[in-house]
């Protein structure tokens, strides 16, 4: 059913809906900017119940309505400069995203693809070294997308 996709596709394109599910468990998210278009930023601020702080971006490369977003993420500052990871200097900069929004028998698969762009060695070795941490995270942001999508 056509609903399904576009009500998953805009979860993922809409800072309305961003803001209530993408973050690391635990944290809450506030949106400083959103522009979701091919050369836009989605820059946020996510928040623990502890009271720190991490900023993140997207920069969109492409949105192909239902069916791919490309972007480029990053930590960032306030004022949305790309800036080091908090926990680590070695982790790189800018990681390329590409989501493809697949669906069938009314359900919406996500694929992700991607990895760090413009990065050294020591960068994608230590990037290798936490795709275990980092399958964990997606499945705590994708549980909570599936917690979200059950209120729509």
């Amino acid at each position: 059913m056509a609903g399904e996709s576009e009500l998953v596709f805009k979860v993922w394109t809409d800072s309305k809906h961003l803001q209530h599910w993408w973050a690391p468990t635990g944290f809450s998210i506030l949106v400083s900017k959103a522009d979701n278009r091919p050369g836009g930023e989605f820059h946020y601020c996510m928040k623990s119940s502890e009271g720190h702080e991490m900023w993140g971006k997207f920069v969109y490369h492409e949105i192909v309505s239902l069916d791919k977003l490309v972007f480029v993420n990053s930590f960032s500052d306030e004022e949305g400069n790309i800036v080091r990871a908090p926990f680590s200097t070695t982790f790189p900069l800018e990681i390329h995203n590409v989501f493809t929004f697949t669906e069938k028998e009314g359900k919406t698969t996500i694929t992700l693809r991607g990895g760090p762009i413009v990065a050294t060695d020591e960068e994608l070795d230590f990037f290798h070294s936490m795709l275990g941490s980092m399958q964990e995270g997606y499945a705590g942001t994708f549980g909570q997308l599936d917690e979200y999508l059950a209120t729509l």
